[in-house]
């Protein structure tokens, strides 16, 4: 018999998870404190924007039910996994102000229970918390780990926009245990989830903390060097970052993921793990150089844009954003590129349109009244004189060709990911694509009425 599964926090994470589960035929409690999402999910909609999501939740409704009961949802499964939000600190660590609360819950249900029950802590957390808060939070009432419960580390490397497939399909597993019995109980778990044959990783607790925070550091390191080459290709005439990453790539200790030269990293995970690894180090009085420069250049290539997509102003022209998540497919704008550019723009006092498939309305409340929001692709690049293409949405590549020019002075369009090749040599248009060297081959006009842009 396949054992039941209890999901606390049903977010971006959390739902998709859920929804696998059942797919895969496992009875799955799910628990979350919003009762709209509780909701949602049982009447089988989508609590958050992630694609296939709804289709899943349909497909397995049967075996999937929700509420607020975290007790409840713990005495009547096997297993529990904990997705709740660690929000950073001001330090760049992250903060178990609702790990902890769910763990004491927990507690006083394992007390009551009379069979063994796993634990598997999803939420990313600091090295050395699952090891002495989160145990401490979960004996509390009385169950102690090893006897009562098995305890284990289980962060996921998924990413938003293809949850459902990374979940079912992923390169490894990254398991830390309190004891051999609890990784095993869970690889096996795994095992009969995975659509694929991952490996896994199982150490102990503190070495996969360590290990999730350096697995997204390191990411972000190749990003930034990959943006580090689109860069330097731009000022060399028939250099293209492209050729050069591919090359790079075919060296197997570098390989190619996550070579794509172009603009900032961003969303949800990847900036906020990369300045907790170099707040770790920090705290341990080790050097955190490689982890604060990642950052800060990364934070850099947001002026960078905005400056260059200036450049191409004349006063009182106007720029077009065109993306404002940090990837496609998701509603997440947090950290996005589109987003910083805008914001950086609008605060320079330069005219701003925006437009993204399913960001618009999360950009809100970053973005305000400074900017305007298009109703369209098509509208936000019809007013604007300098179009900046910030995410590489598919929708902007099926664009007819003609909606980008205009008949008389060429509109700038400035193709941040190289995505746009029809309109490369597109009437009416003057195309500007990162990572080639003809970006910087081409004269680009001064900063026109640099003080009157500001002030405007």
């Amino acid at each position: 018999m396949k054992k039941v599964i209890s999901i606390l926090g049903l977010g971006k994470l959390g739902a998709p998870m859920a929804a696998c589960f059942a797919a895969r035929g496992f009875r799955v409690i799910g628990v979350d404190q919003d009762a709209r999402k509780v909701d949602a999910i049982n009447n089988a909609k989508a609590p958050v924007f992630e694609p296939g999501l709804e289709e899943l939740l349909q497909a397995s409704r049967d075996r999937l039910s929700c509420s607020q009961d975290i007790e409840a949802a713990v005495l009547a499964s096997d297993v529990t996994f904990i997705v709740v939000a660690t929000p950073s600190e001001p330090t760049g660590g992250f903060s178990l102000r609702y790990v902890v609360p769910a763990c004491e819950a927990i507690g006083r249900a394992l007390r009551a229970k009379g069979s063994f029950h796993l634990v598997c802590l999803t939420s990313t957390v600091m090295p050395g918390s699952t090891g002495s808060a989160v145990r401490t939070a979960l004996e509390a009432s009385g169950a102690q780990a090893g006897r009562d419960f098995g305890l284990c580390y289980n962060p996921e490397f998924i990413a938003l926009g293809s949850v459902i497939h990374d979940f079912l399909n992923p390169d490894f597993l990254l398991i830390g245990e309190s004891d051999p019995q609890s990784g095993e109980m869970l690889e096996a778990l795994y095992r009969e989830v995975c659509e694929n044959r991952p490996a896994f990783a199982r150490m102990n607790l503190i070495n996969a903390e360590i290990t999730k925070l350096a697995v997204n550091t390191f990411v972000t390191t190749k990003i930034s060097f990959a943006n580090m080459l689109a860069r330097m290709c731009e000022k060399l005439p028939e250099a293209n970052v492209d050729v050069v990453t591919k090359g790079l790539g075919l060296d197997s200790r570098i390989g190619t993921k996550y070579l794509k030269g172009a603009v900032s990293y961003g969303g949800p995970c990847f900036p906020r793990d990369n300045l907790a690894m170099g707040a770790l180090a920090r705290s341990l009085g080790a050097p955190d150089d490689i982890a604060r420069v990642t950052d800060a250049f990364n934070r850099s290539q947001i002026t960078w844009l905005a400056n260059l997509a200036q450049s191409h102003l004349s006063f009182r022209a106007s720029v077009g954003i065109l993306g404002l998540t940090y990837k496609p497919n998701t509603d997440v704008v947090e950290q996005a590129t589109g987003l910083l550019v805008a914001q950086e723009l609008a605060g320079r006092g330069i005219s701003v349109g925006v437009f993204d498939p399913a960001g618009n309305k999360n950009s809100q409340h970053a973005l305000g009244e400074r900017v305007r929001f298009a109703a369209s692709a098509v509208e936000c690049i019809s007013d604007a004189d300098v179009v900046v293409v910030a995410t590489p949405w598919q929708e902007f590549r099926d664009i007819p060709v003609e909606k980008w020019g205009r008949p008389n002075a060429p509109r700038i369009v400035i193709d941040c990911w190289r995505a746009l090749e029809t309109v490369r040599n597109s009437n009416g248009v003057r195309y500007v694509c990162l990572g080639l060297g003809e970006t910087y081959s081409k004269q680009v006009p001064p900063v026109i009425e640099t003080e009157a842009l500001q002030m405007s």
